[in-house]
């Protein structure tokens, strides 16, 4: 079993696609910039405070964010998801595998959507 390091900002960031949260909803609700909250995610190790606080924002556990591998990451969220008033469900009444379906589609979208931008740059020149 390979042992890795995990990357906590990446996994902000992977959590917060599947979450289809802006970075802009987490960085307004801790008080700094988008740009600053950016930043935040390209680090490798990020400070258990704000690690708590992020999670807190995200309506997830912070061991999620500590400990996020590809693997246990649908189990450990179907496991520990939160509804409005926090309560834990241990029954989400959605399918992981379309929420990943889901974000797969967004992704191919966005990326889509860059290439396009991108063609549309390259020819107005």
């Amino acid at each position: 079993m390979e042992n890795r390091i995990p990357h906590h900002g990446h996994n902000i960031k992977r959590l917060r696609n599947i979450l289809d949260i802006k970075q802009e909803s987490i960085a307004y609700a801790l008080d700094m910039t988008q740009q600053n909250f950016s930043v935040l995610e390209q680090k490798q190790e990020i400070e258990n405070s704000i690690i708590e606080k992020i999670a807190k924002v995200m309506n997830v556990p912070a061991e999620l964010i500590k400990k996020f591998d590809d693997e246990s990451a649908i189990n450990i969220m179907c496991s520990t998801l939160h509804d409005q008033s926090g309560s834990v469900l241990y029954n989400p009444q959605f399918n992981s595998i379309e929420k990943i379906i889901e974000l797969y589609e967004r992704i191919i979208q966005e990326k889509n959507e860059m290439i396009e931008l991108l063609k549309r740059s390259l020819s107005s020149r």
